[in-house]
């Protein structure tokens, strides 16, 4: 299950906007490959919403069933904000609606995101 935690606007190419939602589902814990500590982290991605960004804050709290899970991705490096520490990820956070399912919303997303 994932809840719907925000709804935010996009812009296209040609300048034009477009809702999404934001959706989180469980926590998870991450050991950092510098500091070997432990962080908690929410796993979120984005999907687009056809309607309009008021119709996408009204969704704001509903819960979805499915769930977020990682997508192997092309290597790339993040910076934690917290620590300064540069990690290089290769996955993405997407949208499952269901086991064996396509995977929607892939979103590179900061793995540290602390929960609290």
């Amino acid at each position: 299950m994932v809840t719907v935690t925000n709804a935010l606007s996009r812009a296209r190419k040609d300048g034009t906007t477009f809702a999404v939602l934001e959706i989180s589902g469980g926590v998870e814990l991450v050991q950092s490959q510098e500091t070997k500590r432990y962080y908690a982290t929410l796993r979120k991605c984005n999907i687009p919403f056809t309607g309009t960004m008021e119709t996408a804050q009204l969704m704001i709290g509903q819960k979805i069933e499915g769930e977020i899970v990682r997508s192997i991705c092309e290597p790339y490096e993040f910076t934690n904000p917290r620590t300064g520490e540069v990690i290089k990820l290769q996955h993405t956070w997407g949208y499952q609606p269901h086991q064996n399912a396509e995977i929607i919303g892939h979103t590179k997303l900061n793995p540290y995101q602390l929960v609290g």
